[in-house]
């Protein structure tokens, strides 16, 4: 069976649905739509449910339909929300060849819209919020899969100086400062102490593995960023760059294959592991980080259990911050209040990992 194509992301509706406080002029937006060639008239503007960081619109006009990534409206710090970072790495990757959506046009005068922004075509196709892709077909989700992992390998073999980006981040001590950076947040939102998170803190800190050559990095790459295009499911475009950076690709990848080892129940996608791969035309976890190596010329990944404990750790941190905006009275999402139960298991996971790295 060949899985019908559905919207990319639900959005709510109309102008007068878009979320309180971040309504847009539509006249002024269709102005600067015009400036920039496009043809505005008949102008819709909906706001998509996803994107609560960088709030993201779909635009339906005469001209075609794009996508509005914008920064929050208000007070922001100065280095948050860098949307100019976003549509810096998109344009580039889109001149590589990549699968992103085409830039179309960045303004960063705020008087505009009431915020800077940036415009790119919409993409039509499918984002599997359930990695199992229940209405696929077992070929289908071979397909998927295949796609995924070869449109990863390709973004981590991108020439950095020839596509301008040998400056898109630090040089240097990626997996330190990613460490320390997302420990602060932990320590800074923390509601309740948790002994596993700070064992594994403490043992990230001193058992940094030696760094690898740096690539592009995502920083987010799973299913829910990767629109799939075809009656043979392929990535169409790979979205959501705003954690993108230089850094270490293995880091990267182990993020991208928690669909297989995250501990069940922290997550509502689930994992990987619950299901009969073979069956469903699923690669194991080995599997596919064979075809990963073999895409990117690496015989194998070295130090998997540290990059794995890292990852639970860094998205236990995540989760604990949005858990403490929750309580705060902070968080967009109604139901983040619920999600600080999801921090001591994915920190007991991350320990386990970090055993397994000491041979225990």
């Amino acid at each position: 069976m060949t899985a019908t194509l559905a919207p990319a992301v639900k959005y709510l509706g109309a102008n007068s649905e878009v979320r309180l406080g971040y309504e847009i002029d539509p006249g002024a937006l269709a102005a600067y739509l015009a400036d920039a060639g496009i043809d505005a008239r008949g102008l819709d503007l909906r706001q998509y449910q996803g994107g609560q960081s960088n709030p993201t619109y779909l635009i339906k006009c005469a001209g075609g339909d794009f996508v509005l990534r914008r920064r929050p409206p208000g007070i922001l710090l100065a280095s948050a929300h860098a949307i100019d970072r976003e549509y810096r790495v998109i344009s580039a990757l889109h001149a590589e060849g990549l699968p992103v959506p085409r830039p179309v046009a960045y303004c960063e005068d705020a008087d505009v819209i009431g915020s800077a922004f940036y415009v790119m075509s919409h993409v039509p196709g499918r984002i599997f919020f359930d990695n199992a892709m229940p209405d696929l077909s077992p070929e289908e989700r071979a397909s998927a899969y295949d796609s995924a992992n070869e449109t990863l390998a390709a973004l981590h073999s991108v020439d950095l100086d020839r596509a301008g980006l040998a400056d898109f981040g630090r040089p240097g001590n990626y997996l330190e400062r990613q460490v320390g950076r997302w420990s602060k947040q932990y320590e800074a939102s923390k509601t309740s102490d948790i002994p596993a998170m700070d064992r594994v803190i403490a043992w990230l800190r001193d058992s940094v593995p030696p760094a690898v050559s740096p690539t592009l990095v995502h920083g987010d790459y799973s299913f829910h960023n990767l629109i799939f295009g075809g009656s043979k499911p392929k990535v169409a475009a790979v979205i959501d760059w705003e954690l993108a950076t230089t850094g270490d690709p293995i880091a990267d990848l182990t993020y991208h294959l928690m669909e297989w080892y995250r501990p069940p129940g922290v997550d509502p996608r689930g994992v990987l592991t619950e299901h009969d791969l073979d069956a469903r035309g699923i690669p194991t976890l080995e599997d596919y980080v064979a075809s990963y190596c073999a895409r990117t010329g690496r015989d194998k990944i070295e130090n998997f259990a540290y990059y794995k404990a890292f990852n639970l750790f860094r998205v236990a941190a995540i989760i604990q911050g949005v858990a403490a905006r929750s309580i705060a009275g902070n968080a967009v999402d109604p139901h983040a209040r619920e999600q600080a139960a999801r921090v001591a298991p994915l920190a007991e996971a991350a320990w386990r990992e970090a055993m397994v790295s000491e041979g225990r």
